[in-house]
């Protein structure tokens, strides 16, 4: 998930920012043009969540498969 969300990110800046000299796309098209950050901490954030809820249920089902019945 990591790998996707960096991708992710990674490809969006690439294309608001391009590749020519600085800020070619940016210059461009300058009325059209808006900034990728707010989206990208939307998805970063998002991501964040649901790493964490994965990582907490993880550790909450690993805590009780360790607990063993009681012997009788």
């Amino acid at each position: 998930m990591t790998t996707l969300v960096g991708a992710f990110n990674a490809l969006n800046l690439y294309e608001a920012f391009g590749s020519g000299p600085p800020y070619y796309s940016l210059t461009t098209n300058m009325d059209k043009w808006s900034s990728p950050v707010p989206m990208l901490a939307l998805v970063d954030a998002v991501a964040i969540a649901i790493t964490a809820i994965v990582l907490l249920l993880l550790k909450r089902g690993s805590r009780r498969s360790c607990v063993t019945p009681p012997q009788t």
